[in-house]
């Protein structure tokens, strides 16, 4: 295992000498025990099978999606330290959100921005450093990043954990190393000869750029895109719909001390059965939700169909509250293009049927929210408590 361990260099931090890590070039040395891995990533590749299947089967497929990338960015921006929920950024994306935006959503709203950009951009460019810097500068285009170099790979030492570089957890590469680190990197991104599964490979990039650790901040989340984002370049994902945020905040004890395994012992294998597992465990719930959602659309269709006094009318409310899920009369007359008095009777229609419910209880400038589909997003995404 002697291969696979980095190597320490000292290099001046914050007025104080360090050991800082570089890590060995991936593929492992001695190379990824398959066959250990086998019965988890023959799970993981099924699982992402049928996650792949519904979303065929989605009336539409790219609402599920658009709520799914704000989960995730939700979720990931928390792991960061954000306190934003769900329901904070679709209220302040609605307008229903008075007043400027607090950080954390702008935070969690950039993340939106950087994923949906990414993905686009895959249509002109492939998956690369480039990219990567890209997507960094629309991270943290404003907010408590925008004074951390959007876009750019870091000029001084960072660190991670503790009060300063002398007590840190971990130390990544210093400068005079990050170069020859990421040109590694971007090699076995685009590298065949190793011949490893897409989900294998996925993994150790993810855990060789948070060693790497390139920028100033943000590296997190970029970390956890890539993974999502190098399986639709792989064809493993036909639409974008694994996010292991969740999963990854929901163990984030065992996380931390499988990325240090891996940094002190080589320990690749381990930190692989929990990826897979979390591969696998992220699909499931993903296939679950959009199930019990294409459920949820279709009974209340079916109850404005048989209950509803003005049933077209209150099915084209319904439709964009699948889009938006936080609405004010306002903003509903402008999308469906039905008068005010119509809109204020289809809301007091729905709320009687209970598929709305009105969330400010306020008489004027009033919020109407769809408590049951928020509900099935919302699973998970409380903040994480201060510790």
């Amino acid at each position: 295992m002697q291969d696979r361990l980095g190597r320490y260099i000292e290099t001046p931090a914050g007025g104080e000498t360090v050991r800082a890590f570089v890590p060995p070039p991936l593929p492992p040395s001695p190379p990824i025990d398959l066959l250990r891995l086998l019965e988890r990533l023959s799970l993981a590749e099924r699982a992402i099978g049928r996650l792949d299947g519904i979303t065929t089967l989605l009336p539409r497929q790219e609402l599920f999606l658009y709520m799914y990338v704000r989960k995730e960015a939700v979720l990931s921006s928390q792991i960061e330290g954000t306190q934003s929920t769900l329901t904070d950024l679709l209220r302040f994306e609605s307008e229903a959100q008075v007043g400027e935006p607090v950080d954390d959503i702008r935070e969690v709203s950039n993340y939106v921005d950087a994923l949906m950009y990414g993905l686009e951009r895959l249509d002109s460019l492939p998956l690369s450093l480039r990219l990567v810097r890209e997507m960094h500068s629309r991270l943290l285009q404003s907010g408590r990043g925008g004074t951390k170099n959007p876009g750019t790979f870091r000029r001084s030492q960072n660190w991670i954990g503790g009060s300063r570089p002398g007590n840190a957890l971990f130390v990544p590469p210093p400068i005079s190393e990050l170069d020859r680190c990421l040109d590694e990197f971007e090699r076995f991104l685009h590298e065949d000869e190793s011949r490893l599964p897409a989900l294998i490979k996925a993994g150790l990039l993810h855990v060789q750029f948070e060693t790497i650790h390139p920028f100033l901040d943000g590296n997190g989340r970029i970390g956890r895109l890539l993974v999502t984002l190098y399986l639709c370049t792989q064809d493993v994902l036909r639409s974008p719909l694994l996010y292991l945020s969740l999963y990854l905040k929901t163990h984030r004890t065992e996380y931390y001390r499988l990325l240090q395994a891996v940094r002190e012992r080589g320990d690749w294998e381990a930190w692989l059965e929990f990826f897979l597992d979390g591969v696998s465990e992220t699909a499931n719930q993903a296939f679950d939700a959009a199930t019990r959602i294409v459920d949820l659309f279709k009974q209340d269709r079916d109850r404005i169909a048989a209950e509803s006094d003005r049933p077209g009318s209150a099915l084209r409310v319904h439709e964009c509250l699948q889009q938006h899920p936080f609405a004010t009369a306002a903003g509903l007359v402008a999308q469906t293009g039905l008068t005010t008095p119509t809109i204020n009777a289809v809301l007091v229609e729905l709320e009687r049927l209970g598929i709305v419910a009105e969330v400010t209880g306020r008489k004027r400038g009033r919020v109407f929210g769809y408590p049951t589909y928020l509900g099935i997003l919302s699973e998970g995404t409380d903040p994480l408590p201060a510790e």
